[in-house]
């Protein structure tokens, strides 16, 4: 073993200790310090037992164990913690010095830690790591952004321990400036909430609508997963229907309907409103796990408020079909509004985003990860510039060729009383983005009539807006008007 270490990690939790055995297969030292210094004797005795690693006890011995320049990666909780321990490590380091967050931080902090990080003459990166605790062991998707200059340093590094598409093809390269990486890695989260919530509706219509038991649904998503549908979230919804709990009964019947989170897909949200973008899909899959939480206020609800009885009538395996139909139409909606975000985010933020590579990031070792992605890829590495994934021929063809089973299940499900807020703000989306002539002209008079918020006319030129006292009270004076 090395005197020195190729890259230190401090944070021996299940991503960081996964992803440290990643590494040393991959043929690196790695120096490994936890907080809790217990945690460090026992996976050197553990699971590090005879391989690479070299435990440290203190910040100064985990940092005098790292060969220069010195590449020292966090992961621990975002927030304070982060700052606490870039506040620990920085007397240590020196210039040239890399810190590495790996964390699920929100990628404002990043780029303020970026520049901060900078100012003391070190060079910082943000990275997002997904792929859960199989991903960082076996290769998980990296999205690192930060300091470009610390990218040569760390590339071997980060591509060998990625996880690997057919072609041999990392899934991990640079991803831009500051806070890019951890942008990219929450919209992915973003996009997981979408993808979650869709397939949920699906089994939820499955078993409400059309009284489907788990081995049934079982067969129905092993079927999905060997076609275009072919994903991580599929196949494992796929075997959680088919696990069976000790009595031998569906395990997934006993778990109680109340979903948590993080963070991530809040995060994107509010992002995709201070920058404008209409993420819808994303946005109901998050408030459908704020719903969820309502646990007991829904079983009360359920007592008091009446719906209509569910009552179907149609052929069962055509609309198996359909849903399958919705669950793939919504699906590239869910992506083409969280790519439209990132597009957006690059204007804002001055980032040199390459959306194939991005697809190509998640092609393997995510959460996300599905064929699908390289179909992305495809489109825009034909047009970078390519302004919603709905106007490429490949989507607009699917899309397209799902719509009528789409507008069905979503149709039938809302006459059964079932809720399947993901499909409806999807179809919702898609009709509003074809269509030339929404109904904002009201929304503008309306604003005009009550607050002079002015409007624009479609018989004069764009940017020349106009007045019009309404109710022959008020005066000349308009406000101001802005675009969100």
């Amino acid at each position: 073993m090395k005197e020195k270490a190729d890259i230190g990690l401090i944070g021996l939790a299940v991503m960081g200790e996964n992803l440290v055995l990643n590494m040393e297969r991959n043929g690196y030292t790695v120096a490994v310090y936890n907080r809790t210094v217990e945690k460090v004797d026992k996976f050197i005795k553990g699971r590090g037992k005879d391989k690479m690693f070299i435990g440290a006890h203190s910040i100064e011995e985990f940092v005098a164990a790292l060969e220069r320049p010195r590449k020292v990666m966090l992961l621990v909780k975002a927030g304070k913690p982060v700052d606490d321990f870039i506040e620990m490590v920085l007397p240590h380091l020196e210039e040239g010095d890399i810190i590495i967050d790996g964390g699920n931080s929100h990628y404002p902090d990043t780029i303020k830690r970026t520049k901060y990080v900078e100012s003391k003459g070190l060079l910082y990166i943000g990275t997002g790591v997904s792929g859960g605790e199989e991903g960082a062991l076996m290769g998980p998707s990296i999205m690192p952004g930060g300091s470009a200059k610390a990218w040569p340093v760390v590339k071997e590094i980060f591509q060998s321990i990625a996880a690997k598409v057919e072609d041999g093809s990392p899934c991990c390269d640079w991803v831009g400036s500051d806070g890019a990486g951890h942008f990219v890695k929450m919209v992915h989260n973003g996009i997981e909430y979408g993808d979650m919530q869709l397939i949920s509706e699906a089994y939820f219509l499955m078993k409400n609508l059309l009284g489907m038991e788990a081995d049934e649904m079982h067969e129905v998503f092993k079927t999905w997963n060997e076609g275009e549908l072919d994903s991580y979230l599929i196949e494992i919804t796929r075997d959680i229907l088919g696990f069976r709990d000790e009595d031998g009964e569906p395990l997934l019947e006993k778990i109680l309907d109340t979903a948590g989170q993080k963070g991530t897909g809040k995060w994107t949200g509010i992002s995709a409103l201070d920058l404008g973008i209409p993420l819808t899909l994303i946005g109901e899959s998050v408030f459908a796990r704020c719903l969820s939480a309502l646990k007991e206020e829904r079983v009360k609800a359920s007592g008091i408020l009446s719906g209509p009885v569910v009552d179907f009538k149609g052929n069962k395996e055509e609309f198996i079909e359909y849903i399958r139909q919705a669950l793939f139409a919504s699906k590239i909606v869910s992506y083409a509004q969280g790519f439209t975000l990132l597009k957006e985010a690059a204007n804002e933020y001055g980032w040199d985003l390459k959306y194939g590579e991005i697809a190509l990031m998640w092609r393997g070792g995510c959460i996300i990860r599905s064929a699908f992605l390289g179909d992305i890829k495809d489109a825009f590495d034909q047009d970078n510039d390519l302004s919603n994934l709905l106007l490429s021929d490949f989507f607009k063809e699917k899309v397209e060729a799902a719509q009528s089973g789409w507008r069905i299940v979503c149709s039938v499900a809302m006459e059964n009383g079932i809720p399947i807020p993901a499909f409806t703000a999807a179809l919702s989306y898609f009709d509003g983005y074809r269509t030339e002539r929404l109904p904002a002209n009201m929304l503008q008079a309306q604003r005009d009539y009550f607050g002079a918020h002015t409007y624009e006319r479609i018989d004069k030129p764009r940017g020349e807006f106009f007045h019009t006292n309404w109710t022959g009270r008020g005066g000349d004076t308009a406000s101001s008007t802005y675009n969100a």
